[in-house]
């Protein structure tokens, strides 16, 4: 038998499959190493992967079909609309998620797969009607749905984390998967709405959803399980563990002290991701805004990238005191902003606000890991997460109230985060001393 002619397309062919089939095995092996396969980590991983996915698939067309052409015709009534789908999710599930995970005892399997079959079918219908009204109250309920199960997956997590691993660790791997699945996908989604159509971008959408709610079906069984579980209270102060007014528990100082720098992190994430797009459109527009905004979005996301990077291989000795230092690099990268305006310098903040968010984030849970009882500890992610999305609501809201003037917004981006930083370092330092005392304990 004569042998095939060797070609280059051969060659590349062969070589194509072979480094697609060794990527492959190495991101399987690294979602399943240190024990993630045994507990339930590995599912809960491609779980939140593909959420990511699909939600950056909903972002995509969101922008394309709400957003610019909101700006673009300065319909106010659009831009409006927009900000509600946009922010009003964060809002109503703050308060509402975090009471109902503390009564749901059993069913958080079916929990995530709802949030996942939910948003399967809302992006359908968002496919079927995205250049008419009916693509708003869509848009709204598959962003709910987005935040509901966020802080599903914060209770999950501690119960597929395996012996070996640390809930910092655990995060940071969810968080890795998450933004190379979400920056692949929305580099798909914008290419498949470019070539045929936003209908179809979001009936990829309805098929990464799909995936990821069987996958939620398919977690451990142990994941419904919650004996012995106890509800925290994320903002009053006391020894970790110590009864509170409401029956819940505190979480101690620290944590607590840790949670109010993240939350200040967190707003400057709203503020941003609400004011850049206005402030770029409104006052560059064009080819040139899409760029900027595009440069701005990326910086946030390897900003996102690297502080989960650093989180997961460097372990800090004093998170406590890292997290009040991050504040206070947001908070100067902030001033310089105001002093020296420019979209490049909105780039570096961007990045900045990326790196401090993500390596904050994993800097309290390395402080719940450290001082919650166990028992505590899924309701304190769940809660804290709620937390967390309402600061995001507070920036968001603080950037819509102002000007489109740049050295104007920073001036008060960068007053409000050193207010809450400086509020969270004199209650560092003074609480501690009011709960030992009242405790009974010394200081």
């Amino acid at each position: 038998m004569v042998p095939s002619k060797i070609t280059v397309t051969r060659v590349a062919a062969a070589l194509t499959r072979h480094l697609t089939s060794t990527a492959v095995r190495r991101i399987n092996a690294a979602s399943r190493a240190d024990g993630a396969g045994e507990s339930g980590l590995t599912g809960l991983i491609w779980t939140h992967a593909l959420n990511v996915a699909g939600d950056a698939l909903i972002a995509v067309s969101l922008a394309g079909t709400l957003f610019f052409a909101a700006a673009a015709g300065e319909q106010r009534t659009n831009v409006a609309l927009y900000l509600v789908v946009t922010m009003a999710p964060f809002a109503i599930v703050a308060p509402i998620i975090g009471p109902a995970l503390d009564r749901l005892q059993k069913g958080r399997r079916l929990a995530l797969a709802a949030t996942m079959g939910g948003r399967a079918i809302l992006a359908a219908i968002m496919a079927a009607n995205f250049d008419n009204f009916a693509l708003y109250p869509a848009a709204f309920g598959a962003l709910v749905l987005s935040k509901a199960y966020g802080v599903l997956r914060g209770a999950v997590v501690p119960r597929v984390l395996p012996g070996e691993m640390t809930l910092v660790t655990a995060n940071s791997r969810l968080s890795i998967f998450g933004l190379l699945t979400g920056g692949v996908s929305a580099g798909i989604g914008a290419g498949v709405a470019a070539l045929l159509g936003f209908g179809w971008e979001l009936a990829v959408a309805v098929a990464v959803f799909v995936a990821a709610g069987v996958l939620a079906l398919r977690l451990p069984a142990h994941v419904d399980h919650s004996e012995g579980e106890l509800p925290a209270a994320v903002l009053t102060p006391g020894a970790a563990g110590a009864l509170t007014g409401r029956g819940r528990r505190s979480l101690g100082i620290r944590v607590i002290t840790a949670l109010r720098g993240v939350a200040a992190l967190r707003g400057l994430a709203g503020f941003l991701t609400i004011f850049s797009p206005f402030l770029v459109q409104g006052t560059v527009g064009g080819v040139e805004g899409t760029f900027a905004l595009g440069a701005i979005a990326g910086g946030a996301g390897i900003g996102s990238f690297i502080g989960t990077a650093i989180g997961a291989r460097i372990r800090l000795p004093k998170p406590d005191v890292v997290v009040l230092v991050l504040t206070g690099i947001a908070a100067t990268a902030c001033l310089i902003a105001a002093f020296t305006f420019s979209i490049p310098t909105m780039v570096v903040v961007a990045l900045v606000a990326g790196v401090t968010n993500a390596l904050g984030k994993h800097n309290l849970d390395a402080i719940i890991q450290r001082d919650v009882p166990e028992t505590l500890r899924s309701s304190a992610f769940a809660r804290s997460e709620t937390l967390l999305q309402i600061t995001w609501v507070f920036g968001g809201a603080v950037a819509i109230s102002l000007p489109l003037i740049g050295w104007i917004a920073f001036t008060v981006a960068a007053s409000l985060i050193v207010t809450a930083a400086t509020f969270t370092l004199i209650g560092s330092r003074i609480r501690p001393r009011k709960a030992s005392a009242a405790s009974g304990q010394p200081s």
